[in-house]
């Protein structure tokens, strides 16, 4: 399975590509960060991210797609941004029809980490390890991308596989209700 994970922020959108699946060592293809500058008018700067995100869609093609779940933070000036930007990211993929899953960010930190309130030195530090990389992407967006996509791997295909089963005990369960029509 290969995943986009997307950092939404209206100067810095982490992005980053992992192949992988369950129980199977991860590999990092691709990470980045596309940046707007805070000088331009906001829908200029989604503009860019809009076509920053298409571009790395085409060019890796990614079976599903993960994105930060926005949250109110301290911080409330960066919310609005953090949130169109976010919104940019899921219009994208969703025009692509492409999975998405929207993970909260202590979600990532205890998939990576195993610890919910993990800091970012941590999660950065997990990243490296699970993906066996020389040096933690930077900056910490590129790495919280890379984080999210991990997590979609592991948790997002285990849910998959839940629902998957699910449907098919149901499905199942339905077939055997049915009684065969008798002809005479």
């Amino acid at each position: 399975m290969r995943v986009l994970g997307i950092d939404p922020g209206l100067t810095r959108c982490g992005v980053g590509v992992v192949d992988g699946s369950v129980g199977r060592p991860l590999s990092m293809v691709d990470v980045g960060v596309i940046r707007t500058s805070a000088d331009l008018p906001v829908a200029e700067r989604l503009v860019t991210i809009e076509k920053g995100l298409d571009a790395w869609i085409e060019e890796h093609r990614p079976d599903a797609v993960a994105v930060e779940r926005v949250f109110a933070r301290s911080d409330s000036s960066t919310i609005m941004g953090t949130a169109q930007a976010s919104g940019i990211a899921l219009v994208v993929a969703a025009r692509r029809g492409l999975p998405i899953a929207m993970h909260t960010p202590s979600e990532v930190k205890a998939a990576v980490s195993g610890n919910g309130r993990a800091d970012k030195a941590q999660v950065g530090a997990m990243v490296v390890r699970i993906l066996r990389l020389a040096e933690m992407p930077r900056p910490a967006d590129a790495a919280d991308a890379l984080a999210l996509a991990i997590t979609h791997v592991w948790r997002g295909s285990a849910s998959t596989r839940l629902e998957e089963a699910v449907a098919k005990a149901k499905a199942q369960a339905h077939a055997q209700r049915k009684t065969p029509v008798r002809t005479r």
